[in-house]
């Protein structure tokens, strides 16, 4: 049992297959092993339209984004110059003119050309 991966979010020894993929029961995290020699590129995040971001990349918000503590959103066709990606939940950082620094969801945006 030695020989079993560790969760590659959350360090856990308790990950059970699951098919091709692997199952963290502590974090809820999938992943299969083949994704693992992806890991020396960075962390893999697709926009909406499924193209793999990196980070300097450039994104455009494709849907109004409400912002707790501000009275306007985020409208659509926002440019977001110089992203960074980040595990979690909301998996870009970036700041937005003036919004300052916020953290995105990948499935709303689209890689800008």
């Amino acid at each position: 049992m030695s020989q079993d991966p560790h969760c590659p979010q959350c360090n856990s020894e308790y990950p059970y297959p699951s098919g091709d993929l692997w199952i963290c029961p502590e974090c809820a995290h999938e992943w299969s092993l083949s994704d693992a020699g992806d890991s020396e590129a960075g962390l893999l995040v697709r926009d909406a339209n499924g193209n793999q971001l990196k980070d300097g990349d450039s994104v455009t918000v494709i849907k109004d984004l409400p912002v707790k503590g501000f009275s306007k959103a985020i409208k659509v066709g926002t440019k977001v110059t110089n992203i960074r990606l980040v595990e979690g939940d909301h998996n870009i950082d970036c700041k937005i003119a003036g919004f300052g620094a916020m953290a995105l969801k990948s499935e709303f945006v689209k890689k800008a050309q």
